[in-house]
């Protein structure tokens, strides 16, 4: 067999990365000189490095492990699935039990009649479907100029050629070529970087009403649909204000364009509920999942579609578009074991009625520190703003992040999983985290920030811009 066994000295293991592993989102070359963490098993919510140091992981890995590390029951399923049906294809009015059965388990789950789901295997190659299945169901209409998807900046939806031309990501859009045609981004909901002088209300209603403008200034009779995460994950864990979306529903609805919520992050849990439209009453017409689908044991990924779409896509004929592992039985019994023990540990209920209010109180304090200048959460999602002037929001007058990457190195000193975007930091637990996690995962957090807070101080760094 070829194994390389987790007792490689680390930096004979970290030589071999750099030698031939190009990483996602990463200077290689920096990384090179630095060494990629090796990371060789992982329990609950704990990872162990190969230098044997026990990590709380407040990041669920990429925002997916919701379930937590080492349930050997996900590991049985796939098992099973492998001896019976390793693979089969859905293509050619083929399907198989796995498929199926995780359709109809995803269509009880969902809201409202979110009945169908095409497959994918990542939410990237999901958010592709989607640009697809908006412009092929108004051709199928008889508009085929319906076209433009509008989206926001900051936002994110994968790294595809299509996902990353809907995401808002400058750095992502200054590579290769994107944003491909007919995607129109609007701003953000940022109240707290971009809300100026208006209050959090008035602010979500005017972003939300860049909808407006951008569906008039486009033509009605050219935009097919506008997507945005519930609450943005990979921007900061963006938590809009209370007025934004019930707004944005009300743009979509009165000028016949489709809604698509992409809840690869949001859903299963995440905000306390199964979806993050539920937690904030979207009825869209698309859903966009991955991640907690399958708790990250498994890739998959998927649009779950409403009848009306669906119906009008499967009555024009042959739908052009699908991927050779769409549906793939192991990641489907996967998937189909990580919802079951979800419901069965009634896991969602225990973030919103335990867990979550928890986490909650004790994020909600960090606002107090003096670094802090707004603290958010939502159920399993939250984030922090750094800023060097409380009352002015302002930002440092380093270069964008510079202070976060000071704090993520101390939260990796401490053992600590926690993400910075910019100056933003974030966290997204397992679903699975208790209490006493929680309580470490504070002391851990509180330790990160005041160590920050020093050396910032100490090096001249805490100033605004």
């Amino acid at each position: 067999m070829n194994v390389i066994s987790n007792h490689m000295p680390t930096a004979d293991l970290q030589a071999l990365d750099a030698s031939h592993h190009m990483h996602p989102f990463t200077a290689g070359a920096e990384l090179a000189k630095k060494g990629a963490r090796v990371i060789t098993r992982a329990d609950g919510v704990t990872l162990t490095d190969s230098d044997g140091n026990n990590i709380l992981d407040a990041m669920s890995g990429l925002w997916c492990v919701n379930i937590g590390y080492g349930r050997h029951e996900l590991a049985d399923a796939a098992a099973r699935q492998m001896k019976e049906l390793p693979y089969y294809n859905t293509f050619f009015q083929t399907t198989h039990v796995p498929a199926i059965a995780l359709a109809a388990k995803l269509a009880e789950l969902a809201p409202r009649d979110l009945n169908h789901v095409f497959y994918a295997c990542s939410g990237s190659e999901a958010n592709d479907t989607n640009i697809r299945l908006a412009r092929h169901y108004w051709s199928a209409k008889g508009k085929p100029d319906k076209k433009i998807i509008i989206s926001r900046k900051n936002g994110y939806h994968g790294s595809t050629m299509g996902g990353a031309s809907l995401g808002g990501m400058a750095p992502m859009h200054a590579q290769g070529g994107l944003p491909i045609a007919d995607i129109h981004h609007i701003d953000q909901p940022n109240w707290f970087v971009e809300g100026g002088e208006m209050s959090p209300e008035e602010f979500g209603l005017e972003r939300a009403r860049q909808l407006e403008k951008a569906i008039h200034d486009l033509g009605e009779d050219k935009v097919a649909a506008f997507i945005a995460e519930p609450v943005q994950g990979a921007g900061g864990v963006i938590v809009p204000p209370e007025t934004y979306w019930p707004e944005i529903q009300r743009i979509c609805d009165a000028h016949d364009i489709l809604l698509i919520a992409d809840e690869v992050i949001c859903g299963f849990g995440r905000t306390g509920n199964w979806f993050g439209s539920e937690t904030y009453d979207i009825r869209p017409h698309i859903m966009t999942i991955a991640k907690g689908l399958s708790s990250g044991y498994a890739p998959i990924g998927g649009s779950l579609v409403c009848d009306e779409v669906a119906k009008t896509v499967n009555d024009a004929g042959d739908f052009n578009h699908g991927y050779t592992y769409s549906g793939h039985p192991v990641s489907c019994a996967v998937a189909l074991e990580n919802l079951r023990i979800i419901e069965e540990e009634q896991i969602v209920e225990n973030v919103r009625d335990n867990t979550g209010p928890y986490l909650a109180e004790k994020w909600l304090q960090l606002a107090d520190h003096p670094l802090i200048g707004e603290a958010k959460i939502v159920g399993m999602m939250a984030s922090v703003a750094m800023t060097p002037d409380k009352a002015a929001r302002a930002a440092f007058a380093s270069e964008k992040g510079t202070i976060g990457m000071h704090c993520r190195n101390r939260c990796f000193a401490n053992n600590l999983i926690m993400r910075h975007v910019g100056d933003r930091m974030i966290i997204a637990p397992p679903l699975t985290i208790t209490t006493a996690d929680i309580d470490i995962l504070m002391e851990r957090a509180v330790k990160s920030l005041d160590e920050t807070y020093d050396l910032i101080r100490k090096e001249g760094l805490y100033k605004a811009a």
